[in-house]
């Protein structure tokens, strides 16, 4: 279960232990305008541990452009609708919250849960029982009955066990943070049901009986649960049902036929018993590990499509949509999936910080700091996510307690040895998402010039919340300061982010941050180059973190058509360089054609930077042509050539 990826641990500049932050100034949440100047509120992240989740002084939206690379954010251009940002409080995180005296213990949650001084954990993944961090001294279900002897009537079904620590903590979350969702998922279903007679590996037999026995299990667990006081929003009926071989802790192999059957079966049963939990499928990695992949019994297919098969199958009527595990694979495969089904959810469910025998906590903050920062809190989130979910809530120093499974892992909090607690990374790449972004935002448009696999530029997502605000998440993936622009309409401001450093942003709904103009979608459009053809379609592509470039120096004649498959009204043409910083053409003319043969001249110019605007009227056109017209020793770069109406 725990084989992470996070290969990229960096070393770092030594980092202070810190006390959970209770800072006043983070209580607001909001961006501040004073008539029609309009200011963003910052609050920094940097791996040295200088800066934690820190408010900065304000910035001032103001007229002009700017030449620097600039993120344009687009509130028209709106994706996937947010639940929520979080962890787990597992039977492991629970031990140990519960076991703080109760002044610290109610610090702690609150540095978690609260809105004003903490982060506003708004999603929680809960284990069905017992996972590998288990405080216990044995694995468990709710329904555990002697070997050899089975319970079809589920008569044994209790959940005492976790109304000693889990439930409490679970229901004083709701009452911190009452938009707070949960999501329920078993590691295994109890060991009568399953081939083997054991929590640890094997299958659920092949028996109608036992996929309705299984069904029902599910559903009583929902219902104590809401009984409790904790309702259940979402429920997938196995986490990483392709982990055919769990080291020591609870984990069932369930292929594609089998979690079909279990959904058909549950999703009636869950329907009438409790119509606001949705049921996820899969909850598993991006794409499926290779030693899953080599553990496949001979004769079976790997099922490296999973979660296709489901969602193209009879159970897939009662699926909201697939939860996603990062261990293998990338964020990408999140947008291959909601292309092929956008009608079905995608919630990113599970990813753990680890580190190596070695490792310095410096070191350990820094690396999980900035790879969660890039791949999960924004590469998730530009991928279609509606939630982004770490692993534990809270871990030991050494990663404990657990049983079985991962001894590298790290937790949002760690309880010390000294019973002190203190923030980590992933309290900060969740937090710079959770305080800011609330249930119910909708992701919207914004360039990004990084990417999951490192390329030192600047990435970034924004979102819309249900108040009208806007909250920008923008990483430094570079070790060096980098500075960019910010540009909503015709109003921008300028930043520096420290190296490797995380940021959010927010500003309040203003009528001065208005863009009155519409993006056409380009995505049937084609495109042509002088030099470096191949990579042509880079600039058309509707991703800045691609680019095309010329390959060479830049010198007269050099030029990109693109074709925009019919003709088009449109007023304005931006031509970006994206974050390869100099790469924009020195001088440069823009043509249109209707018929690619005929061209029309709309205006010439010299850059100054990155990114340049050209007004050029109502214009109607099929063909455009940009060719530079001076000489630079740059090679000549588009990440992104734009035309609005």
């Amino acid at each position: 279960m725990r084989r992470t990826v996070l290969a990229c641990l960096a070393t770092a500049t030594a980092a202070a232990v810190v006390a959970i932050p209770m800072s006043p100034a983070m209580a607001d949440d909001g961006a501040r305008g004073h008539g029609r100047e309009v200011q963003a509120r910052v609050w920094v992240t940097t791996p040295d541990r200088a800066q934690l989740l820190a408010p900065q002084a304000p910035v001032s939206f103001s007229e002009g452009r700017s030449d620097l690379s600039t993120i344009v954010v687009d509130p028209d251009q709106r994706f996937q609708t947010m639940d929520g940002f979080g962890a787990s409080i597992t039977d492991s995180s629970a031990a140990l919250l519960a076991g703080l005296p109760r002044g610290q213990r109610d610090s702690a949650m609150r540095s978690l849960f609260g809105s004003r001084d903490g982060i506003g954990v708004s999603f929680l993944r809960q284990p069905v029982g017992s996972s590998d961090f288990t405080a216990a001294a044995e694995h468990y279900t709710y329904d555990d009955v002697a070997p050899g002897a089975t319970d079809f009537p589920l008569a044994h079904f209790s959940i005492a066990h976790d109304e000693a620590q889990i439930l409490p903590l679970l229901r004083q979350a709701k009452q911190l943070n009452p938009e707070l969702s949960v999501m329920a998922t078993p590691w295994s279903p109890p060991a009568w049901m399953k081939t083997g007679d054991s929590l640890v590996g094997g299958r659920l037999k092949d028996d109608p009986a036992v996929y309705d026995a299984y069904a029902r299990y599910l559903v009583k667990f929902v219902q104590a649960y809401t009984a409790a006081g904790v309702p259940i929003d979402f429920l997938s009926v196995q986490n990483e049902p392709q982990n055919r071989t769990p080291g020591g802790y609870p984990g069932t192999d369930m292929p594609v036929a089998q979690q079909e059957k279990v959904i058909l079966a549950l999703g009636p049963l869950l329907k009438k018993a409790s119509p606001r939990t949705k049921i996820l499928a899969y909850d598993h990695n991006w794409t499926e590990h290779p030693n899953d992949v080599a553990n496949t019994p001979p004769g079976e297919d790997p099922a490296t499509d999973y979660p296709y098969q489901v969602l193209s199958g009879p159970a897939a009527k009662w699926v909201a949509g697939t939860a996603y595990h990062c261990y293998s694979g990338d964020p990408s495969a999140q947008t291959a999936l909601h292309d092929a089904y956008p009608k079905k959810g995608i919630w990113f469910t599970e990813c753990s910080g680890s580190h190596g025998a070695t490792d310095t906590p410096e070191q350990i903050f820094r690396g999980t700091l900035t790879w969660h920062a890039r791949t999960i809190a924004i590469g998730t989130t530009r991928n279609w996510a509606k939630s982004v979910v770490n692993w534990n809530i809270a871990l030991r120093e050494d990663g404990g307690p657990h049983l079985g499974g991962c001894d590298t892992c790290t937790g949002l909090l760690t309880v010390q040895a000294d019973g002190t607690v203190r923030t980590d990374a992933e309290y900060y790449t969740i937090g710079h998402l959770s305080k800011f972004v609330k249930p119910g935002a909708v992701r919207i448009g914004s360039t990004s010039f990084g990417t999951t696999g490192w390329n030192g530029q600047i990435m970034d997502v924004a979102f819309r919340n249900p108040d009208g605000s806007t909250a920008l998440v923008v990483h430094n993936e570079n070790d060096d300061p980098r500075s960019f622009a910010v540009a909503v309409g015709d109003r921008r401001f300028e930043y520096t982010l420290p190296g490797g450093a995380l940021a959010t942003f927010t500003w309040p709904a203003s009528r001065t941050l208005t863009d009155h103009r519409t993006q056409l979608d380009l995505s049937g459009a084609t495109a042509t180059a002088t030099s470096a053809p191949a990579d042509a379609a880079l600039a058309v592509d509707g991703d800045a973190s691609t680019r095309w470039s010329s390959g060479q120096g830049q010198t007269p004649g050099q030029s990109l058509t693109v074709d925009l498959g019919r003709g088009q009204l449109f007023r304005q043409v931006a031509i970006d360089s994206g974050d390869s910083l100099g790469d924009y053409a020195r001088g440069w003319q823009l043509e249109t054609s209707r018929d690619g043969t005929r061209w029309h001249t709309v205006a010439t110019g010299a850059a100054t930077g990155q990114l340049t605007t050209v007004d050029t009227g109502v214009t109607f056109a099929r063909y455009l042509r940009i060719t530079t017209t001076a000489d630079a020793g740059n090679w000549w770069s588009l990440a992104d050539v734009r035309l609005y109406r």
